[in-house]
C-alpha cells in the first residue's frame, strides 16, 4: 500500500533537515505548551516526532484513498444548480477523511482543536495532498483562513470561528479577486459600509474565487469612501448566508474538483477583521507568504506525480525490442526531470522555514511590545529575516510552478500518444499545472517582487561565506563553477545599472532574477551533498547545467536581445 510521506526518499530528507529548532521552541512557549495540553511536545525531538507521524497519516489518506479517487473527481466536478455547488462525491468522501483525522486546522491553535504546527510541515502535508489530487489540495490548502483570523481577528473572532475550521465543519475562501481588479488589488470596488449600529455590510461582485461555496470568506473590501487606492481598503469576515449569491462557477482546463465561483454580495454581513485600512497593505501581503507556498508546495506534488507516471511507463513501455526508460533521449529527460524535481523541493522547504521564523519572531516582537520592551536586536534580525522571505517566497512560486508544467509536459510526451487520452492520469496532472503559475500572482508578478532584491544583492553576506568554505573532493569543482556564474550575475548587474534605465532593468529583471538563483540554489545544494551522497549527482547536473543557462541569461541582457520590447508600440501593430 503507497504511502505518499514514507516512499518518498527526498521527502524524508528534507523534513529530517528542517531547521526548526527555534521556531518551535516559540510556537510551544519554551515546551510550556504541554503542560496545558497532553498530546504538545515536551522537546524538539518530540515534536519532530509528532510532525513525522501526522505526516504518515496524511501520507497514507493520500497515497491509498485520495489518489485512487482522483480521476473520478476530475470527471465528475463540481456541480452548480440553482445557485447552490455541491463537491464531487470523491472529494466529499476526502474531506470527511481528512476531518476524522483532525487535519483540517494543522496549523492553528490547539485550545481550538487545531495541531498548532509550523507552517513547512503543513506545506510537506500540501504538498502530498497536491500529489493526490490538486483540487483538493485547493479546499485543503485553505486552513490560511482560520489562521488569518488567528493572526489578526480579536478573540471573540477567533472563538466564533476556529474551533469549526478545526473539526473540518467550515471551509474558507479568500474573496480577493474582482472583474476589474485581479493582479491589481488597489483597483478593488466591492464596498464595505456601516449601519447606523456600526454593523458592517458588504456590497458588490467578486471574480474566480477559489473554493466560493465556503462557509467562512475573507473578503476584501473599499471601506473608505471616496478613496481608489490600496489605503481604502480593509478585511472582513462574514458567513455564505442568503445574501451571498453564488452567480456561477467556472468551467475551467483543470482543477475540476475545486470550485471557482463568481460571487454577488447583496447587503452582507460582516465583521472586520483587525483594524481599517490595512486591508491590503497589511493583511493580504501576510496572506500572500502562506498563499504563494501553497501553490508551489501544490505545484511540486503535480509535478512528483507526473515524474512517478513518466518513470513507470518509460519502464514499462517497449519499443524496437527494448523498454523506452533505455533510450537515452528518454533517459535524459527523465534525469532532467528528477534533477528539477528534487531542486525544487530543496527551495521549497529553505522557503517554508523562512517563513515559519518570520512569522514566530513576529510573535516575539508582539510580545514585547504588550510588555512594553523594544529589544533592538530582535527587531533588526527580524526585518532581516522578513526581507529574505520576501525574497525567497516569490522565487519559490516562480520557479517551482514554471517548473512543474514543464515536467508535466515531458511526462506527457514520455508517454507519446498515450498521455494524450483521458485514460491516463498524466493528461490530467499537464491540465492541473497549467493554473500554478497563474493564480496567487503570475510568473511576471513574482519576477517584479524579487527583483529589488536580487538588484540589492540580498544574499551577498551568503555568498561571501559559501565561497570561503572548503568544500571535499569535486564538489570543490561545483563551487567553483557557482563562483564563475556569480562573477557572470554581478558583469550583468553592472551593466543594467549603468544604464541608468528603468524601463531595461523591468526587461531585463527575469534574466538577472534567473542568474541570482542559480547561485543560491547551488549553495543549497553543495550543503545538500555533503551530507548525502545522492545529492552530488542532483548538485553536478544542476549546477553545470546552471553555468550554461547563466551564459545564455547574460548574452539576453547585455546583446540587448530584448530592447524591442521598449518599442513594441510601434511593431505589434
Amino acid at each position: 500500500m503507497p504511502n505518499f510521506f514514507t516512499d518518498n526518499k527526498d521527502l524524508l530528507f528534507q523534513f529530517e533537515r528542517l531547521d526548526l529548532k527555534e521556531v518551535v521552541q516559540i510556537a510551544e512557549n519554551n515546551y510550556e505548551e504541554s503542560k496545558k495540553f497532553p498530546y504538545a511536545p515536551v522537546d524538539f525531538e518530540d515534536a519532530m516526532e509528532n510532525y513525522r507521524k501526522v505526516l504518515e497519516v496524511v501520507g497514507d489518506i493520500a497515497g491509498n484513498y485520495i489518489d485512487a479517487r482522483a480521476s473520478e473527481v476530475d470527471s465528475e466536478g463540481a456541480h452548480y444548480n440553482n445557485g447552490d455547488v455541491n463537491y464531487a462525491s470523491g472529494t466529499v468522501e476526502n474531506l470527511k477523511q481528512l476531518s476524522q483525522a483532525d487535519l483540517m486546522g494543522m496549523v492553528l491553535p490547539r485550545k481550538f482543536g487545531g495541531l498548532h504546527f509550523p507552517t513547512s510541515v503543513y506545506m510537506m502535508a500540501t504538498e502530498m495532498i497536491a500529489r493526490a489530487d490538486a483540487s483538493l489540495m485547493n479546499i485543503f490548502g485553505l486552513q490560511d483562513i482560520g489562521e488569518m483570523i488567528n493572526k489578526f481577528g480579536d478573540e471573540s473572532q477567533r472563538e466564533e470561528f476556529l474551533p469549526k475550521f478545526c473539526t473540518g465543519e467550515y471551509t474558507g475562501a479568500m474573496a480577493l479577486t474582482e472583474p476589474d481588479a485581479g493582479s491589481d488589488l488597489q483597483a478593488v470596488k466591492l464596498t464595505a459600509y456601516q449601519d447606523e449600529k456600526g454593523q458592517w455590510f458588504l456590497k458588490g461582485v467578486k471574480r474566480f474565487i477559489t473554493n466560493g461555496n465556503a462557509d467562512i470568506h475573507l473578503v476584501l473590501a473599499r471601506s473608505e469612501a471616496g478613496t481608489k487606492d490600496g489605503r481604502g481598503l480593509s478585511m472582513f469576515v462574514c458567513y455564505r448566508d442568503k445574501s451571498l449569491v453564488i452567480r456561477r462557477i467556472e468551467n475551467k482546463l483543470g482543477i475540476h474538483g475545486s470550485p471557482t465561483c463568481e460571487l454577488q454580495f447583496n447587503d452582507t454581513p460582516a465583521w472586520l477583521v483587525g483594524k481599517r485600512k490595512f486591508g491590503l497593505i497589511k493583511y493580504v501581503f501576510d496572506l500572500m507568504f502562506r498563499a504563494r507556498l501553497g501553490v508551489s508546495a501544490q505545484a511540486l506534488g503535480i509535478s512528483q506525480a507526473a515524474y512517478e507516471e513518466a518513470l513507470k511507463y518509460a519502464k514499462d513501455r517497449v519499443q524496437f525490442g527494448k523498454s523506452i526508460y533505455n533510450i537515452p533521449a528518454v533517459t535524459n529527460i527523465l534525469l532532467d526531470m528528477r534533477t528539477t524535481l528534487e531542486t525544487n523541493r530543496t527551495i521549497m522547504y529553505a522557503a517554508g522555514t523562512a517563513v515559519d521564523l518570520k512569522e514566530k519572531l513576529e510573535e516575539l516582537v508582539e510580545k514585547n511590545k504588550a510588555e512594553g520592551k523594544n529589544d533592538v536586536a530582535l527587531n533588526e534580525r527580524l526585518k532581516s529575516v522578513t526581507k529574505f522571505a520576501n525574497f525567497v517566497t516569490p522565487l519559490a512560486k516562480y520557479i517551482l510552478t514554471e517548473s512543474s508544467n514543464k515536467i508535466t509536459y515531458d511526462a506527457l510526451q514520455i508517454h507519446g500518444g498515450t498521455g494524450y487520452m483521458k485514460e491516463f492520469r498524466v493528461e490530467r496532472l499537464a491540465r492541473d499545472a497549467r493554473i500554478t503559475n497563474i493564480y496567487e500572482g503570475t510568473s511576471q508578478l513574482h519576477i517584479v517582487a524579487a527583483i529589488g532584491a536580487v538588484i540589492g544583492d540580498i544574499l551577498k553576506d551568503m555568498f561571501d561565506k559559501k565561497e570561503k568554505k572548503e568544500y571535499p573532493g569535486g564538489l570543490s569543482r561545483l563551487s567553483e563553477i557557482l563562483k564563475e556564474i556569480r562573477v557572470i550575475f554581478y558583469d550583468c548587474l553592472k551593466y543594467v545599472v549603468d544604464k541608468k534605465d528603468v524601463s531595461f532593468q523591468d526587461v531585463a529583471a527575469k534574466d538577472l532574477v534567473e542568474l541570482y538563483s542559480y547561485i543560491y540554489t547551488g549553495w543549497l545544494l553543495l550543503d545538500e551533498a555533503e551530507v548525502n551522497e545522492g545529492k552530488k549527482f542532483i548538485a553536478n547536473r544542476y549546477i553545470i547545467e546552471s553555468l550554461a543557462n547563466a551564459r545564455r541569461n547574460a548574452e539576453n541582457i547585455k546583446n540587448e536581445l530584448f530592447t524591442d520590447i521598449l518599442h513594441a508600440d510601434k511593431i505589434l501593430i
